[in-house]
Parts: structure tokens; C-alpha cells; sequence
């Protein structure tokens, strides 16, 4: 189980850092691009962007799985833990996609809003995350 606890406080601190830097950094810069280049611009941005988190949230969800199921009396845990998960990737599916989907299409500056603003869910939900892990592992 040890390989499957390091895998996943990895990918949750991964996620966590790049969360952070998408929230304060990348999205906002979003309302920079020039409106004739936004289309092509978001279209890339949603290509490059699932390399980097596509299988890291893959490593989380498997790993948050493979801790409920092996976890012992740290169960409770670890359900609340995967409950999170369930969580990042219902906001990532049902919200941001959508969004992103969107802005595909046409630029919104209203729909960059709501994506900065949707996208706290997700930055605060890994936080808490991470820092109940490494509350766990110093525990």
C-alpha cells in the first residue's frame, strides 16, 4: 500500500501547485489574448493542458480508488478522501469543460470570468486535499 500512498499524496500535490498556478496565473492571462487569436489560442491551450493533467488526475482517482479499498482503519479516511476526487472531477466535467468548450468556440470575456471563478472550487478542494494528506502522513 505504500507505493499506492506515495502515488497519490504526489499527483494531489501535483495537482495542488498546478491548480494554483492556473488560477492565479494562466486563466486570467486569458482575458490578454487578442480576440482574433483567442479561438486558436484556447484550442491549443485545452490540448496541451490534458498532457499535463489527464494523467495525473487518472494516477489520483486510481490511487484514491486502490486506498479505500486496501485502507484498514483509515477507511473513513480515505472515503472522505475519494469523495474529494469525485468532487474535482464533477467540477472539472461539469463546469470548467463546459466552459472551456465554449470559449472554443467564440471568446466571452464573461465566460473567462466564470471560468476564474468556477475554478476556485477545484483550487480549494485540492488544497484541503493535500493538506489533510500531509496532515494523515505527519499524523
Amino acid at each position: 500500500m505504500d507505493w499506492i500512498l506515495g502515488l497519490h499524496v504526489l499527483s494531489a500535490f501535483y495537482m495542488m501547485g498546478l491548480i494554483w498556478f492556473v488560477q492565479v496565473v494562466h486563466y486570467p492571462l486569458m482575458r490578454a489574448v487578442p480576440s482574433d487569436d483567442f479561438v486558436q489560442y484556447e484550442n491549443l491551450h485545452t490540448q496541451k493542458t490534458g498532457w499535463v493533467t489527464a494523467p495525473v488526475m487518472l494516477i489520483e482517482l486510481g490511487t484514491g480508488v486502490g486506498l479505500c479499498l486496501f485502507a484498514g482503519e483509515a477507511s473513513v479516511f480515505w472515503g472522505i478522501n475519494l469523495c474529494g476526487v469525485i468532487l474535482l472531477w464533477a467540477s472539472t466535467f461539469f463546469i470548467q469543460v463546459p466552459l472551456h468548450n465554449q470559449l472554443s468556440i467564440a471568446l466571452s470575456k464573461q465566460n473567462i470570468d466564470r471560468l476564474v471563478r468556477s475554478n476556485w472550487i477545484r483550487t480549494i478542494l485540492w488544497t484541503i486535499k493535500a493538506i489533510a494528506l500531509m496532515g494523515y502522513l505527519l499524523g
